[in-house]
């Protein structure tokens, strides 16, 4: 087999699998583990990644205006490569080169190739995990796939067990986007749940939030997780909500509940990793009852700190 994988969460299901050694090609997010770092990068995004969240999503939402891909495929190097094995996904043209665009892009090559496109389109934990199951079918090994997926499923079970009956359930807002603010939704609903929280704002159809929101239900705690985003990278985004004069007004500030979490390998990617990722909200919201393993690694508490300034 020779496999390219256009969406880090794939890449991971890849190695998790026990198959690094036959992926040959990568998206440019594709950082995990290190040693994948190393390979031909097959797509980049038509917008530039190092602005902050409010640049990113007015160029993004520029590009999709015109009805145009955010993202860019390498055909030449995808054809060097000769994959038998592509993965990429369906389910959001913002977070990785979709189905389509590579089907697009590709074209002619596609169909006179026998290449596998394997899709990702979770939206719930089953799915997530019915995902990595049609990974390990599509190359070859179901039962690698099913003591994956058993694994998981019992590290979710271990946690939510013993959070399942708890009365002292905090209530949660889940921060996806700073600028402009957009809530976590899909598989983070669970997570959030089986940690022991209660989440604040449960409609997956109505994310995009304004900041009168958050001071409406005026949740007990705040994690912060940007999608693509490391714990600096949103340390030095803090200003886009510190800056706002309600924002000490916060109980979850006033009690210094605000977390700053690793959006970049955690939560936002639906593979392996979100075993991890339900550990850390568990020690966030539940100190008491799980120990730190994740501290200052995948969080860390934002203490309160009065008026911001984005040059500080």
């Amino acid at each position: 087999m020779r496999i390219i994988s256009l969406l880090p969460s794939g890449t991971e299901i890849i190695y998790a699998l026990g198959l690094g050694n036959y992926l040959v090609g990568r998206s440019h997010e594709c950082d995990y583990p290190k040693e994948v770092q190393q390979l031909p990068i097959c797509s980049q995004p038509k917008y530039r990644s190092d602005g902050n969240s409010a640049e990113i999503n007015k160029a993004v939402k520029t590009i999709l205006e015109l009805s145009l891909s955010i993202y860019k495929v390498d055909v030449e190097k995808i054809k060097a490569l000769k994959p038998t094995h592509i993965l990429t996904q369906s389910q959001c043209e913002v977070c990785a080169v979709s189905t389509d665009e590579l089907q697009e892009a590709l074209n002619e090559y596609l169909k006179d190739s026998s290449i596998k496109i394997i899709d990702s389109n979770p939206s719930t934990l089953e799915k997530v995990l019915k995902n990595i199951q049609e990974v390990a079918n599509a190359t070859g090994i179901p039962e690698r796939g099913k003591s994956l997926v058993n694994q998981m499923n019992n590290s979710f079970k271990k946690i939510h067990t013993k959070t399942k009956n708890l009365s002292n359930k905090p209530t949660v807002a889940d921060i996806e986007w700073i600028e402009p603010i957009l809530v976590g939704g899909h598989w983070m609903m669970e997570l959030i749940e089986m940690a022991g929280g209660t989440n604040c704002f449960p409609d997956e159809k109505k994310r995009w939030l304004k900041f009168e929101n958050i001071i409406e239900k005026n949740p007990d705690k705040i994690f912060i997780a940007p999608c693509g985003f490391s714990i600096q990278r949103t340390l030095q985004e803090m200003y886009f909500l510190e800056n706002r004069s309600e924002w000490n007004t916060l109980k979850a500030v006033r009690n210094m509940e605000i977390y700053v979490c690793d959006g970049n390998n955690y939560f936002n990617r639906p593979g392996p990793r979100l075993v991890e990722s339900l550990e850390i909200l568990a020690e966030i919201f539940h100190p008491e009852i799980f120990p730190s393993q994740h501290h200052f690694i995948g969080w860390t508490k934002r203490l309160r700190i009065a008026n911001i300034k984005k040059d500080e």
